[in-house]
């Protein structure tokens, strides 16, 4: 006990000899297990510290005495995935698509593969449950620009869509009717009118009957005489109710007037032949396609 100290009248303990507003701080030692306890935390951390990387360097952490790193053993975890199913990404490679969807095993395979794929890479833009959003398409139903048949779907994934690094992808282009003075606004607001007419929306009768002509003296070429779309220019179907850019009066008349135009990465030379033969295998799994 310090001389200077005194004991507390309550509890007994002595004091510390500091005091707050009249509060005096006991002098309560820490319990003996805690103690122990926090000395052996001390003791086991640097042993932690000389047996496992844990040291920051400026080229990379200590390698610590017994060389382990969660990295190697990923590395090799991922060796022996891939020497496991190598067979069967070789099955993959070699086969088209309709072969490996007609395959239980490889179709199996595939869609696992490609659902992985798709949240990774394709997940951003199409949803993470292929819902699609604005200006991206939805992928579960069977409203396709380009054609839902599985070597469809392959060619849109391998090719993009006006990706101008591949010689072979999609291109389609819709005239600004607009913008480039091909249309006046009066004439825009009958087509639009129209189209809300034969997709079976509220639409204004006298400006749909004009817009008939229009429609037909103008689009027919490409999206068919009853807007029924043509694939093969990637010309959306219209007489549905499935919208690219939603399908109210307004948005229609600025789709006409100057219209966007999405773009899908070429995913054949960033992914390889056997990933996009996965995503097009998962992409018809959804439900959707031909």
């Amino acid at each position: 006990m310090s001389p200077n100290n005194e004991i507390d009248e309550l509890s007994g303990v002595e004091t510390t000899g500091h005091s707050w507003d009249g509060i005096k701080e006991l002098n309560n030692p820490l319990p003996r297990w805690w103690l122990w306890t926090f000395y052996a935390c001390i003791v086991f951390s640097v042993g932690y510290v000389i047996a496992y990387p844990a040291l920051p360097g400026l080229t990379g952490a200590t390698k610590g005495f017994l060389g382990w790193s969660s990295r190697a053993d990923i590395r090799q975890e991922l060796s022996q995935a891939e020497q496991a199913n190598a067979a069967t990404v070789a099955q993959i490679k070699s086969a088209n698509i309709k072969d490996i969807l007609a395959d239980e095993k490889l179709r199996t395979f595939a869609v696992a593969a490609g659902a992985s794929t798709f949240k990774v890479r394709c997940a951003t833009c199409h949803g993470s449950g292929a819902q699609g959003s604005s200006g991206f398409p939805n992928l579960n139903d069977n409203s396709w620009l380009w054609g839902g048949k599985p070597e469809d779907i392959l060619q849109t994934i391998t090719h993009g869509v006006r990706d101008a690094n591949d010689k072979d992808t999609r291109t389609s282009q819709m005239p600004a009717f607009g913008h480039d003075n091909i249309l006046k606004t009066d004439e825009i607001k009958a087509v639009a009118n129209y189209v809300r007419q034969i997709s079976k929306q509220e639409a204004d009768q006298s400006l749909a009957t004009a817009g008939a002509k229009i429609f037909a003296d103008n689009c027919v070429a490409c999206h068919g005489e009853k807007g029924e779309g043509k694939r093969e220019f990637g010309a959306p179907q219209l007489n549905d109710a499935i919208w690219l850019y939603k399908g109210d009066l307004g948005s229609i008349a600025a789709q006409i007037n100057n219209p966007r135009h999405g773009m899908m990465p070429a995913w054949g030379s960033r992914l390889g032949d056997v990933t996009v033969k996965e995503l097009a295998a998962y992409i018809n799994s959804l439900g959707g396609g031909e």
